[in-house]
């Protein structure tokens, strides 16, 4: 590292002659004085050989010049055994391979100059490992699509860097996890994953807005981000709160304060039931809202919603189907039930009737 000394330098009579005139053809900033003025008398900074110092009071600035480029040698095999070899690209993390591969084409690099036998042989070991470790896994060319779909939405919202980072991660770990298919694309994945990176960092973006830049439905995004969620076990708060007051506030009309405040009570319990077991991951958090209500209703002595009323007014905010809520309502009943032993709604609402006094 260089090392910078506050040494006083006293020039001779003859040595002050010769930096008058040095001073006039040497360099004014040079590594590693990293500056042109004295920090005494802001006098001219020159450097000579490996020292740089004041040309009129003769302090030393830096008596010692370190190049902290890296060598060739970094790039080689730890044991020396083979060539070493330069990477002319950056790491970016948004990359299957990191962004590191060697592209050539008929002969020529990307400048166009001809290469050398030597350096065929050598591009062609690293474009052959490249195209390798593409071809092995299709998977693999749909995951960069996937991180450049994660660039593309973090620019157009103006997300920092480190959020397209933690995004590429979450798709990385939902390609680990064999979580792309059928119903659950990439691009939702991708969309859903910049959803939670976002709000995991502090920036946080609604699916409306995420949705604007995603190749896939509003539907699709928010069943990709709880779907990314609950099978990662990431520890992420859901990207939409109160969904549950979605629901009951487009059912207005027929429920009264008393069983409106019990259905909420235990449709978040059914939710909180759907992420830990989990029930239905990849269904968007409000249709999982609307089943919730439907079996906290089922649950109860009331029964004063039907199916196709909770369909529609979960649908005020996201297309869902009274098949879903039936499905998805008998299953949380099932998972309510094994939790607790019984169907019985009484602890949970005595617990939220202590917590409303």
């Amino acid at each position: 590292m260089s090392s910078t000394s506050f040494v006083r330098y006293e020039p001779s009579v003859e040595q002050a002659s010769e930096n008058s005139e040095a001073s006039e053809e040497s360099v004014v900033e040079h590594e590693p004085a990293r500056q042109s003025t004295c920090p005494e008398c802001d006098g001219q900074v020159v450097t000579s050989d490996e020292e740089s110092y004041c040309v009129d009071c003769g302090l030393v600035v830096s008596a010692e010049h370190v190049d902290h480029r890296p060598t060739r040698g970094v790039h080689g095999p730890s044991d020396g055994s083979g060539p070493s070899e330069w990477s002319c690209e950056s790491i970016n993390p948004l990359r299957i391979d990191k962004g590191l591969h060697t592209t050539f084409f008929l002969g020529s690099d990307g400048y166009g100059n001809s290469l050398s036998s030597e350096q065929m042989d050598k591009f062609e070991r690293l474009r052959q490992r490249h195209k390798r470790f593409q071809m092995d896994d299709k998977r693999a060319i749909r995951l960069n699509e996937g991180y450049r779909d994660i660039e593309s939405i973090t620019g157009n919202l103006a997300l920092p860097g480190f959020v397209a980072e933690d995004a590429g991660l979450f798709l990385k770990q939902a390609a680990d996890a064999r979580l792309p298919g059928g119903r659950m694309s990439w691009e939702a994945l991708a969309g859903g994953a910049v959803v939670l990176a976002a709000t995991e960092a502090g920036f946080p973006r609604s699916c409306d807005e995420v949705v604007q830049y995603t190749k896939s439905s509003y539907e699709r995004v928010s069943a990709a981000a709880r779907k990314l969620r609950c099978e990662l076990g990431l520890d992420v708060p859901p990207a939409r709160e109160g969904i549950v007051d979605d629901v009951l506030i487009a059912l207005d009309d027929s429920l009264d304060v008393q069983t409106c405040l019990e259905l909420r009570e235990l449709s978040d319990h059914f939710l909180a039931i759907a992420d830990e077991k989990p029930v239905g991951p990849g269904t968007s958090r409000l249709t999982m809202g609307a089943a919730a209500v439907y079996a906290a209703d089922r649950l109860t002595d009331g029964k004063v919603v039907t199916q196709a009323q909770v369909a529609e007014a979960a649908s005020t905010v996201v297309d869902t189907s009274k098949s879903r809520v039936s499905r998805y309502s008998q299953a949380l009943h099932d998972a309510y039930v094994d939790k607790h032993g019984s169907d019985d709604p009484g602890a949970v609402l005595e617990r939220g009737r202590v917590r409303l006094r």
